[in-house]
C-alpha cells in the first residue's frame, strides 16, 4: 500500500524489490519501458546509476527459460542481442542492458532506410547461418494449419461475420493449401518469425535483435519478407522488391540455401500473403479475446499488402475473389460513418 492508501499489486512490489537488489540501489524506481502483446513486460530503472531494463515474465504465463536459451544461441552465432546482467529464473525476472527508447521502426525513414536495412540484413544472415538445435520447433504443417485457422476463425467469422458457402470454403482452402505447400517446399533455416523494425534496436554494433524466443526451423524467405513488409510500417513495392533482391544476393554470397532470384521473389510474396492472413487473425483475436484493440488500426495495411501482390499470382485468384467480393464490403460496412 502506498502512503496515499492505494493498494499495490503483489507482482509490482516483487518486481521493484528484486530490481533494487539486482541494481544495488535501494532507492531505484521503475517506469514502463514498452508494452508487449503477450504477458511479458519491460521496465526501465531510474536511480543513481546507468538505467537498466527489467524483464518481467510472470511464471505460469511467460516462461523466461526459452527466451534465455534462444538469446544464448543467437549470441553464440554473432547476433547482437541484449546482454543479461542479472537473473532470477524461478520468479521470471531478468536485468538487461538498456538499449535505449526508440526501436528501429521509430527512427527509420525514406532517407536512412537503405543503410539500416543493410545493417539488419547483416544480423539476419548471422541468424540464418546458425544451425537450428536438435528438438527446435518446426514451421511445419501443424503451425501453418494453426495460422490458417486464425484467419478464418477470428478475422473472417468473428470480426467480419463472414460465413463462406461451400464454394467459398473450397476456394479459400485451395489458396491456403498452395501457400502451405510453398512454405513447406522452401529450404529450412533458423527463422525468427517477427524479424521487423519494431523488434530491432538502432544501436551500434547492430541493430540489436529482440523478441526472438519463438524462433523455429522454417522457410528461408520468411524473415526477409517480414523485415520489408512490416506489421506497422509500409514501403513502396518497387523499393521492397529491390531490398529483397539485395538480401538474396548477400544470402547467396554467404552460402545460405536461397533459390534463384525469380523463385525467391515468388516465395517471398507467397510467404508474405500467408503471414498477412495470420496477422489479420491475430489482431482480431487480440481485440476480442484480450481487449487489446489498437492493433485493428493496422488492418488496412495488410489489405493493401494483399492488393499489391495477389495480382502477380493467378494461382491465388480464389483469395483475390474472396477479398473483393466479401472482405472488402464487410470492412466498409464496419467503418465509421
Amino acid at each position: 500500500m502506498t502512503p496515499s492508501g492505494e493498494v499495490v499489486p503483489a507482482r509490482e512490489v516483487q518486481r521493484l524489490d528484486w530490481a533494487r537488489g539486482a541494481l544495488g540501489e535501494p532507492g531505484a524506481t521503475l517506469e514502463r519501458a514498452s508494452v508487449d502483446a503477450g504477458f511479458r513486460s519491460y521496465w526501465r530503472s531510474r536511480g543513481m546509476g546507468a538505467s537498466r531494463i527489467v524483464m518481467d515474465s510472470p511464471p505460469g504465463l511467460e516462461d523466461v527459460r526459452p527466451w534465455l536459451a534462444m538469446r544464448d544461441l543467437l549470441e553464440g552465432g554473432g547476433v547482437r542481442v541484449p546482454r543479461v546482467l542479472a537473473r532470477d529464473v524461478d520468479n521470471g525476472f531478468l536485468l538487461l542492458e538498456d538499449l535505449g527508447g526508440p526501436t528501429l521502426a521509430q527512427v527509420i525513414d525514406a532517407d536512412n532506410a537503405d543503410a539500416w536495412f543493410d545493417a539488419a540484413i547483416d544480423q539476419l544472415l548471422r541468424l540464418q547461418a546458425i544451425a537450428p538445435p536438435e528438438g527446435m520447433g518446426e514451421f511445419g504443417e501443424a503451425l501453418l494449419q494453426r495460422d490458417a485457422g486464425l484467419f478464418e476463425e477470428w478475422f473472417l467469422r468473428r470480426h467480419l461475420g463472414i460465413e463462406l458457402d461451400c464454394g467459398g470454403v473450397e476456394e479459400l482452402q485451395l489458396a491456403q493449401r498452395r501457400l502451405m505447400d510453398n512454405a513447406l517446399g522452401q529450404a529450412r533455416v533458423l527463422v525468427h518469425r517477427d524479424f521487423m523494425p519494431r523488434n530491432l534496436m538502432p544501436v551500434q554494433p547492430g541493430p540489436a535483435v529482440l523478441d526472438f524466443q519463438d524462433c523455429v526451423r522454417g522457410p528461408v524467405a520468411y524473415d526477409a519478407m517480414s523485415l520489408f513488409k512490416d506489421a506497422f510500417l509500409s514501403w513502396p513495392l518497387p523499393r521492397v522488391d529491390g531490398w529483397l533482391a539485395r538480401y538474396h544476393a548477400r544470402a547467396a554470397a554467404a552460402g545460405l540455401p536461397v533459390p534463384a532470384l525469380e523463385v525467391f521473389l515468388r516465395d517471398a510474396d507467397w510467404m508474405g500473403i500467408q503471414r498477412h492472413l495470420k496477422i489479420l487473425g491475430i489482431f482480431a483475436r487480440l481485440h476480442y479475446r484480450d481487449g487489446k484493440s489498437k492493433y485493428l488500426a493496422d488492418v488496412p495495411r495488410f489489405i493493401a499488402y494483399l492488393d499489391e501482390v495477389l495480382p502477380r499470382h493467378p494461382q491465388l485468384d480464389g483469395l483475390r475473389r474472396l477479398l473483393d467480393a466479401r472482405i472488402r464490403p464487410a470492412l466498409a460496412a464496419k467503418a465509421p460513418a
